[in-house]
């Protein structure tokens, strides 16, 4: 009787002993799994932070008129050059 209970200790044993090996391989993988995604967010955050200020330096007026007078041959308005129409005019 004692060697069937010696041997189903063992079985037990052995069974806890990979399941803890199967706990720690598990628990190591999520960790790495975690420090990627963790990397990946500091990433984007800096990517984010470089959008915004890529944003405001393309939205601000005066680079706005440089390109529009530059790339398009835009001239700011002039009294002289403004055309108005009326209703029922010919």
């Amino acid at each position: 009787m004692t060697g069937r209970l010696c041997i189903f200790l063992t079985a037990v044993l052995v069974g806890c002993a990979l399941s803890v090996v199967s706990a720690q391989y598990r628990a190591r993988s999520l960790f790495i799994e975690l420090e990627r995604a963790q990397t990946a967010a500091r990433q984007l955050d800096v990517d984010w932070a470089q959008l915004q200020l890529d944003q405001s330096t393309l939205g601000k007026n005066a680079r706005i008129e440089e390109l529009a007078r530059r790339d398009l041959g835009m001239v700011p308005l002039t009294a002289a050059r403004t055309q108005y129409l009326t209703v029922g005019a010919k």
